[in-house]
């Protein structure tokens, strides 16, 4: 039976007697966390703000040029796969946080078709940078188990401390850790996992991130004390740091806008996306989508933004060009919506039911539940694979 997370303090002696109690019990992250309750923001906006971008510095090192400037995402066009990829079977690779397995979907028949034993709690399957390799990331196993998607073999697990979450540099140069509990980012070979450089952090709770659309720099996530970083990549170094205008708020996914210029934080506890300007890491503003805003996800035509709000089971759909909610789907008979992906084809968008031990499977031009697939206790950060895209920055699928 799962054991309460820690909740949010701004008080530091009892975050570190909430995140000791974690250790010892081996509880889940927030991100697995029963239902929130429901936080009062002083204010709430019904649109997002629209920041005015700083000029551009030059690319990170490395880093593949983009397609289109004004698109981060024009490589992740419907079917546009990468050769390395062309030849894996599609499958729905589900991590099972209580049950420490990755259930394995084929997509054409909403069947389980495998299901593989991996370490302690997995809570993400990762694409590595070269799209060849997913990791799960098994938190408190303290190991990335490595599976082959062209035959779906796992292989030798890896021994990583804490990875509660696992992102790549957009030049492909490293791997990022998010060490949740030993409140580290841990840069690491992207192969061996070999540590490279360890960064302390102040925050509690790193959890997720995305990167500028030059990659100069990354913002991260920290849930347990509702802060936000800002991350030189080169330097390895955080150069920014706020906390969120909202008491007990607890920022989750994070996705930056086709066009480069805005960050959006999901907030379980705020019920909505905070809008960010990235480049002047001003303080952000809160557009609310609904209870328990938990995932983030751009359709394959750069136009949409699929949102999962995971206390009341149902997804908004975020116009880019509109700037501005447009629809909300509700799951029939309810449901607790999580992490996920999109489908190669745009056509279907998947997410895990975190507390109903199901995937969703959800067409993506009406909202239409297509699919319910029962699966292990607490699934987690789904990966559809393989995905258009010609690398990838970790999570359970940011492709540019």
């Amino acid at each position: 039976m799962p054991i309460p997370p820690r909740r949010n303090s701004r008080n530091k002696a009892a975050v570190l007697a909430a995140t000791a109690t974690a250790l010892l019990l081996g509880s889940l992250a927030a991100c697995g966390s029963p239902r929130p309750a429901t936080p009062q923001p002083s204010a709430t906006t019904t649109k997002a703000a629209v920041p005015k971008p700083a000029a551009a510095p030059a690319g990170l090192p490395g880093m593949p040029p983009l397609l289109q400037p004004d698109d981060i995402y024009a490589a992740d066009r419907p079917n546009a796969l990468s050769p390395v990829v062309k030849g894996f079977p599609s499958r729905v690779y589900v991590p099972n946080t209580n049950s420490n397995t990755v259930s394995v979907i084929d997509p054409a028949t909403y069947k389980v078709i495998e299901t593989i034993p991996v370490g302690n709690q997995p809570q993400h399957v990762v694409p590595s940078w070269d799209l060849k390799t997913l990791w799960v990331n098994n938190d408190r196993g303290h190991t990335l188990t490595p599976i082959d998607p062209a035959t779906g073999v796992a292989g030798k697990p890896v021994e990583v401390h804490d990875p509660y979450n696992l992102y790549f540099t957009p030049n492909g140069k490293y791997a990022v850790v998010m060490a949740s509990l030993d409140r580290e980012l841990v840069f690491r070979d992207p192969h061996t996992m070999e540590r490279r450089k360890t960064v302390p952090v102040t925050c509690y709770g790193v959890n997720h991130a995305d990167f500028s659309a030059d990659g100069r720099y990354f913002v991260v996530s920290c849930e347990f004390s509702g802060e936000l970083l800002k991350v030189d990549t080169e330097k390895m170094e955080v150069v920014g740091q706020q906390r969120l205008p909202l008491e007990g708020a607890m920022p989750q996914d994070v996705k930056l806008s086709p066009d480069g210029k805005t960050f959006y934080v999901a907030d379980m506890m705020a019920h909505g996306m905070w809008v960010l300007d990235g480049d002047r890491f001003t303080t952000p503003t809160l557009l609310p989508t609904g209870k328990g805003c938990h995932g983030l996800y751009v359709s394959r035509d750069s136009k949409e933004m699929y949102v999962s709000n995971r206390g009341e089971g149902t997804i908004s759909v975020f116009d880019f060009t509109k700037n501005a909610l447009t629809k909300k789907w509700k799951l029939p008979d309810g449901g607790s919506p999580d992490m996920g992906g999109v489908s190669a084809d745009g056509k279907v968008l998947w997410l895990s039911g975190r507390y109903d031990s199901e995937v969703y499977a959800i067409d993506t031009t009406s909202g239409k539940q297509l699919a319910r697939i029962p699966v292990g206790s607490g699934p987690h950060g789904l990966a559809v694979y393989p995905q258009p895209g010609r690398y990838s920055l970790g999570h359970t699928g940011v492709f540019r």
